[in-house]
């Protein structure tokens, strides 16, 4: 089924996002408004939060990532009654298997689920069942979810609209005639550089913008990018472009994304623990990046979207969310709505530094993973962990 995935060495450079937009602060939502209340030194970490998280220690990613909340400002998705996992068999991998794949990977959570039941739980580096791991750019995934869910809640009339409808500040930019759609499947034609080692790239540079009070950080940035080429035409992947759908939603519901995402994503998927997420420096939660949870709460958001979304989002977000819609350059291998997608109609969420939720739908199967990697993104690390991720599946019954 998935015995391609070793041709992925060259697609696997995955992102952080750094930025986000933000609601001017008389139309902000109250939780919106009492973060903006940030202290200076507060303000100066959102503003560069890209540079630090990208160039933290290995110390300082392994304690950090299970507690962004205390390192950076941001609001909370409340859970209510969570979805059971019930213990399944457990699958035919050797300890000394999924021993040697955690300590190559530095994994600090592994879960796999098939029919809903849970067929391997495992922990290192100190997490617990209970704690929370950062997401990194899994949350776009999220983000996406959220805008299927104001479509079918009428706030966002089409993903053909134009990104202009909502972020006005854009027009005259390079984001004139770009649609919603085409920011979901980052073919908008903008130029980007997504460089995780280089300081002077977009992706660590787009909050450093000088902005007045309550300005959106984000479409400051966005707004003095060239276009590269038409949109549609060509994909690049673009942090800040997650971020853009992020302030879509926000306008469109009047809500912040923790407070949709409670409604829309953590309720109805049944999550057991609450949710954080990261804000920027006018106070608005960072589309791209940035989330936290627990492992099983990946696992059920990757259960919730292989099962449709529990009435949340259109009948057939997931079915175009999770199919290709833009090609990334590799044979089997395409981009969907904020998902990645593989052979044999596997499709998922990826982080930088080892995050990952993975839905193979033809086995029932849902695998979550959250690790501290030595780098943000590598192909050497990348590709073992999708041939594990095989392994995995091919030994499911």
């Amino acid at each position: 089924m998935m015995r391609v995935w070793t041709s992925f060495a060259a697609a696997c450079a995955l992102a952080v996002g750094a930025g986000g937009m933000a609601i001017a602060k008389e139309g902000a939502p109250p939780e919106v408004k009492a973060i903006q209340q940030m202290s200076a030194a507060e303000m100066e970490r959102v503003r560069t939060a890209g540079a630090q998280i990208l160039f933290w220690s290995d110390a300082q990613r392994s304690a950090n990532f299970r507690a962004m909340e205390i390192q950076f400002p941001g609001t909370t998705a409340r859970a209510g009654t969570a979805r059971a996992l019930p213990k399944g068999a457990a699958l035919p991998v050797s300890d000394a298997e999924i021993d040697a794949f955690m300590n190559a990977q530095n994994v600090a959570g592994l879960m796999v689920i098939q029919d809903g039941k849970v067929r391997l739980e495992r922990y290192g580096l100190g997490l617990g069942a209970q704690d929370r791991w950062t997401s990194f750019s899994v949350a776009k995934s999220f983000t996406s979810t959220l805008v299927g869910a104001a479509v079918k809640d009428g706030l966002i009339a089409s993903i053909d609209d134009p990104v202009t409808k909502y972020v006005p500040e854009l027009t005259g930019s390079g984001y004139d005639g770009v649609s919603v759609k085409q920011i979901l499947t980052m073919t908008s034609g903008v130029k980007w550089n997504e460089d995780y080692t280089d300081p002077n790239s977009d992706v660590v540079k787009m909050l450093s913008v000088p902005v007045g009070p309550g300005e959106d950080p984000n479409s400051a940035y966005m707004k003095t990018l060239p276009r590269e080429v038409e949109p549609g035409t060509k994909w690049v992947y673009k942090t800040g472009e997650t971020n853009l759908i992020g302030v879509i939603v926000q306008r469109a519901t009047g809500k912040t994304l923790t407070k949709y995402a409670e409604e829309k994503i953590v309720k109805p998927a049944g999550f057991e623990g609450d949710l954080f997420w990261m804000v920027d420096s006018a106070g608005q939660n960072v589309g791209g990046c940035c989330l936290s949870i627990r492992l099983a709460d990946y696992a059920r958001m990757g259960l919730f979207a292989m099962e449709g979304g529990a009435g949340q989002v259109p009948e057939d977000w997931f079915a175009q969310a999770g199919k290709e819609q833009a090609p990334i350059g590799l044979p089997g291998f395409g981009y969907g709505y904020q998902w990645w997608t593989y052979p044999g109609g596997a499709w998922g969420g990826q982080g930088i530094f080892g995050q990952a939720i993975l839905i193979v739908p033809e086995k029932k199967m849902v695998i979550a993973v959250v690790s501290n990697w030595p780098k943000a993104s590598s192909p050497d690390l990348r590709l073992p962990q999708l041939q594990f991720f095989q392994k995995l599946a091919m030994a499911a019954d």
